[in-house]
């Protein structure tokens, strides 16, 4: 569908109900289908006679010989090398026809991204375990990723033949799963139209052809798949969620969902995608509406209490919104198998109670974010301290950002990035220098401790040294606009190689167009440059756009150059009042003798 609202689709139906592993991709052989390696021949008499048979493994003595290889592969192979040590198990496999060797060669082929190597290896571990689902689901994988896609038909039809009819429509989800993958979008349509033909009968059978005939393009009979499948079915949620799905269109998906919800209240997934669905095409209250009816039939949906929340913070209900939060976090403490992670929860619960000013329940929602391993454990520390810092105790935020336990190299440079802001932001310019000029021994290549830097090396009067950082910061991040605005505008701010201060501006302009602050730099190598008019342009703009001191002080220059000292000095009053500290007003209006 067009928009991204999320409902149930087939491919997720299959995902959770699949009943055996799916093969991994060549593209993504860099992790192995298994992350044990299978166990090698056992010696004479490790296992009985019975129990080789039954596990349908030969009884292969292992010679010194044979472990001397085996070992050796593995030592190869975890040194970098795949070739030899995958031509090792390969022969160890044909020789002893011991599939889990067969099985060790795919993996190392897989590791080294050799799809011909790990398909070959593949078949014989097929050959070798015929009856291993686990194997014919990796050749599966592998024949329908490549060319080879016909030699997955036959399989298929006999799989779906030999399933029990209570499994039949769990085959036909996984062999529609499988084939989804292919390149050759339209010839596994024609095979899944081939293969569904004596079961078209099943409302599964019509819910793969849906999904094909989406594939491909065929939306309109993509439709007409969809409702065979509701017709044979009428109270199926995956076959309202699919033809809601392939309609193609929010109107139409949503009337599509209502009309279910009309004849089947109770649907849960049904009316939490519609829900979903209303909130993505901005009809908040129907939508509030719909997750509330959810939540009376389930008081403890943890989606919907999010969602709720999510709501009413778009409804400016902040009270709403920090209700449903906090019951979705004590839902959340009572199923501790959850696999949620409350950190938003808890980051916008801080943030409510930071926009009332109540600053230490802020940052004792923070002090919940305390597993080092969830996502958003790096950010909630640091906006701990950064709170903590508002506050004006500078020691107690820099000692907090000091007990951030993070592995991650990114996260190590954003906490001293961090450190060197708040020794900056207090005034101890040299200080907050000195931590970014340690910080670059560690992490030399980071671009944002490089602009930093550069600021703090500006601020010092080290100019080389900031130029030379701005532009090591536009090798490494050559899309990253404000390294050219901040020497452009140097360059102007010091009335030198004013050409190139407005090249490079330019280039920045270009690559975030509607950023006031590039206006202003823009607006202000004009002015260097005599343009007065083009400088007025363009500083009018970006002051539209934001309304910033800096830009009003700029502005009121530009018009004072020109005559107009009235509007001039209204602009500055204006910028006085918004920050009566204002370094550059100061010395813009000592420079120009002028007294508001």
């Amino acid at each position: 569908m067009k928009n991204a609202f999320a409902i149930v689709t087939l491919s997720a139906l299959m995902a959770t109900h699949a009943m055996a592993q799916t093969p991994v991709a060549p593209a993504d052989a860099a992790a192995s289908p298994s992350a044990a390696a299978p166990a090698a021949p056992q010696e004479p008499g490790a296992e009985s006679s019975e129990g080789a048979k039954a596990d349908g493994l030969p009884k292969v003595e292992l010679s010194s010989d044979l472990l001397y290889k085996l070992t050796r592969a593995e030592m190869e192979f975890k040194s970098g090398q795949w070739q030899g040590p995958y031509v090792t198990m390969m022969v160890a496999a044909q020789q002893t026809r011991d599939p889990r060797l067969a099985r060790r060669a795919s993996e190392m082929a897989l590791a080294a991204k050799q799809g011909g190597e790990a398909l070959a290896a593949i078949r014989l571990w097929r050959e070798l375990a015929p009856e291993s689902d686990e194997a014919t689901q990796f050749f599966l994988g592998f024949v329908v990723l490549t060319d080879k896609i016909e030699e997955a038909e036959p399989i298929f039809a006999e799989r779906l033949a030999n399933a029990p009819p209570g499994a039949r429509g769990v085959a036909l989800f996984q062999m529609q799963q499988i084939l989804s993958r292919s390149n050759d979008k339209l010839y596994a349509y024609s095979m899944v139209t081939r293969l569904v033909q004596p079961y078209l009968d099943m409302f599964e059978a019509h819910l793969v052809l849906a999904q094909g005939a989406l594939s491909i393009g065929e939306r309109e009979r993509a439709i007409g798949e969809a409702n065979k499948a509701l017709a044979i079915k009428p109270n199926s949620e995956l076959a309202a969620l699919t033809l809601a799905q392939v309609t193609g269109e929010p109107e139409a998906a949503g009337k599509v969902l209502a009309a279910f919800l009309e004849k089947n209240p109770d649907a849960v997934e049904v009316r939490a995608a519609y829900a979903r669905l209303l909130v993505e095409q901005k009809q908040l209250e129907p939508g509030r509406d719909q997750f509330l009816l959810l939540l009376k039939s389930q008081p403890d949906n943890v989606a919907a209490l999010y969602a709720l929340g999510i709501v009413a913070l778009q409804l400016e209900d902040t009270k709403g919104a920090e209700q449903y939060f906090k019951r979705f976090l004590a839902v959340l403490e009572k199923t501790p198998g959850d696999a949620r992670d409350p950190f938003k929860a808890l980051m916008i619960l801080s943030q409510i109670a930071e926009t009332r000013g109540d600053m230490a329940g802020a940052i004792a929602w923070l002090d919940k974010v305390d597993n080092s391993a969830s996502a958003g454990y790096v950010d909630a520390r640091l906006r701990r301290a950064q709170l903590i810092a508002r506050g004006g105790n500078l020691d107690a935020a820099r000692k907090a950002l000091s007990e951030i336990e993070t592995d991650d190299p990114a996260s190590q440079a954003q906490v001293l990035l961090v450190d060197a802001q708040f020794l900056r932001d207090a005034g101890y310019v040299q200080s907050a220098y000195t931590v970014l000029e340690n910080a670059l021994l560690r992490f030399p290549d980071n671009p944002e401790l490089l602009y930093d830097y550069a600021l703090l090396a500006e601020r010092l009067d080290k100019l080389d040294l900031m130029e030379a950082s701005l532009r090591r910061v536009m090798a490494l991040a050559p899309d990253n606009q404000h390294a050219y605005n901040a020497l452009g505008y140097s360059l102007a701010e010091r009335g030198i190689r004013l050409p190139e201060a407005h090249a490079l501006i330019e280039k920045a302009l270009q690559m975030a167009p509607g950023d006031p602050f590039i206006m202003d730099s823009m607006g202000w190598v004009q002015f260097r440059m005599g343009n007065l008019a083009a400088a007025e342009n363009a500083l009018r703009r970006a002051y539209a756009v934001r309304s910033d001191p800096e830009i009003a002080v700029h502005l009121g220059e530009v018009l004072w150059q020109k005559g107009e000292k009235d509007e001039a000095q209204k602009l500055w009053r204006e910028a006085q009042g918004k920050d009566p500290k204002n370094d550059a007003l100061k010395s813009t209006l000592a420079r120009l003798n002028v007294s508001l």
